[in-house]
């Protein structure tokens, strides 16, 4: 059963998936112009507004393509954490932002969670303190934590709110600690992590009227314990979490790698999709290690709470967003309960 799972046919490629008739149009570019053209207008006429450089005919059997997907996803809610070389590049990060807004308003309700590494480094840098990780995990005294905490929360929460406001959708920047939507508790290796903490509860009161309202919130992951101090939160560990407690159709983890890999020496091995017994033995193989076992885990652990699916998509990839969520493609590894 295993290799059943691990070893499926290939996804139909885009050009499949996407029944493009011109031949000078590459698929990218359809699927770049049929994006562009949902976000030059309002929420109200989004779909309505297109390229003119677009044949017609080629426009409407996009859309036409498209329409099982948007069907599926319509007013469900997709938990999309953000990071790694999505966040470092301009181009990429326009992609991702162009997207969330392509699919807030074809309907659906995105909540969207973000950490900021390479941000931080640069200001802990700035100030003459040299970051140290522990395990993949950053080592957070008392000095790192204000920077992290004026960061994530002050700096990149702002920019990215920004940039979806001005893209066309609306969203709402806030932290774990805002509503306690997120109550920190330490991490078990706090003597030597510091003010790295886990997510104790969920309180997700604060969110519901935004996403039922179509807006967008921007989650940054620091949180605060009950006597009000602040804890850096894995961003990955926060997106599984709030995806589980709001009951989210989809998660998402953008990375900068294309997947699950069958051998994490062959990157041509990629596992498009496995469900949570595959991916369990893979670890126990061996399989699965370093940096993508915190990843994984993240995803099961959704899965067992409801979430219907987990994907750990390739962020590298020009509109990976678009590409998971509205073709039969794929932008990496999806994880089934």
């Amino acid at each position: 059963m295993l290799a059943a799972k691990l070893f499926l046919p290939p996804r139909p490629s885009i050009s499949q998936t996407l029944p493009f008739q011109n031949p000078t149009i590459k698929p990218s570019q359809n699927l770049s112009t049929f994006k562009s053209s949902c976000l030059q207008s309002s929420s109200q006429s989004v779909l309505t507004e297109t390229l003119s450089t677009t044949p017609s005919k080629t426009r409407v059997k996009i859309l036409s393509e498209a329409l099982p997907f948007i069907q599926k996803f319509r007013g469900k809610t997709v938990v999309v954490k953000y990071g790694g070389a999505a966040m470092k590049s301009e181009a990429l990060q326009s992609s991702v932002i162009t997207d969330l807004v392509l699919l807030s308003c074809i309907g659906l309700r995105i909540v969207f969670v973000h950490g900021g590494g390479p941000e931080i480094n640069q200001w802990l840098n700035r100030l003459g303190i040299k970051p140290s990780f522990l395990n993949g995990l950053r080592v957070t005294d008392a000095s790192t934590m204000e920077i992290v905490s004026m960061v994530l929360v002050g700096k990149v929460n702002k920019h990215l709110v920004g940039l979806i406001n001005k893209a066309g959708a609306t969203a709402v920047g806030l932290c774990g600690t805002d509503g306690r939507i997120f109550t920190a508790s330490p991490s078990p290796n706090s003597d030597q992590l510091g003010f790295v903490g886990d997510i104790s509860s969920v309180d997700t009161s604060v969110l519901r009227p935004l996403i039922n309202d179509n807006l967008i919130p921007v989650i940054a992951s620091v949180a605060a314990d009950g006597t009000g101090q602040s804890y850096n939160i894995n961003a990955d560990t926060a997106a599984g979490e709030l995806a589980a407690a709001l009951g989210a159709e989809k998660l998402l983890l953008l990375t900068d790698v294309a997947g699950i890999l069958e051998d994490k020496d062959d990157p041509e091995s990629l596992v498009k999709e496995i469900d949570v017994k595959g991916v369990k033995k893979m670890m126990e193989d061996g399989k699965i290690a370093g940096g993508m076992i915190p990843k994984v885990n993240c995803c099961v652990r959704s899965l067992t709470q409801g979430v219907k699916t987990a994907s750990i998509i390739d962020g590298r990839l020009e509109h990976s967003l678009l590409l998971e969520i509205l073709t039969d493609e794929g932008a990496g590894t999806m994880i089934t309960g």
